[in-house]
């Protein structure tokens, strides 16, 4: 393992777009610190069932942690969201900004947040309180489609994922265990 040499400065990273890739983006910036020894945490919003990566994680010895504060079903868009599924969201924003407070993670990664906005289970204020919050070292990722401008204009760094052509539609090729979860 490397030792990671000491940052001036954590930023605040989002990976937003249409495209594929934002959350495998954000494992794999997770993977290369953990090659580093830097302790990653990953809360995910919107997600409540099985995906590889949670099992990935447990290979590495605790340096990638990863919650998930969402339902175990696929939610659909309603201009009403389901009070259980706000309370996911609250949930894990609370826990977000407290695993980001407690100085045992190097990166803090909130994945599918901005989805959670667009489904109206946080508000942007709310997103804004913890980025607003965040450790001067910490390093601070947020990923998920929609991502609101308020958030870009925090934003250290932006990555717009573009779809261009994609093999569900081309294909017809269903989501496959490895790739797409």
């Amino acid at each position: 393992m490397l030792k990671a040499k000491a940052w001036p400065r954590g930023c605040v990273q989002v990976y937003t777009g249409d495209g594929k890739g934002k959350t495998t983006a954000a494992f794999g910036l997770a993977l290369r610190a953990a090659g580093y020894g830097l302790r990653t945490f990953i809360g995910q919003f919107m997600k409540g069932t099985d995906y590889g990566e949670l099992y990935g994680a447990q290979q590495l010895g605790g340096l990638i942690t990863v919650e998930q504060f969402g339902s175990r079903t696929c939610l659909e868009y309603s201009a009403t969201p389901d009070p259980a599924n706000v309370a996911d969201a609250q949930r894990g924003l609370a826990r977000c900004r407290e695993v980001m407070l407690s100085g045992e993670y190097a990166i803090v990664v909130l994945d599918e947040a901005c989805v959670a906005l667009h489904f109206k289970l946080l508000t942007v204020d709310e997103l804004l309180s913890v980025v607003l919050a965040r450790p001067l070292g910490l390093e601070l990722v947020i990923t998920g489609r929609y991502a609101p401008q308020e958030l870009l204009d925090r934003a250290d760094l932006i990555t717009v994922m573009r779809e261009v052509k994609h093999y569900y539609s081309v294909l017809k090729l269903p989501a496959r265990d490895g790739i797409e979860r």
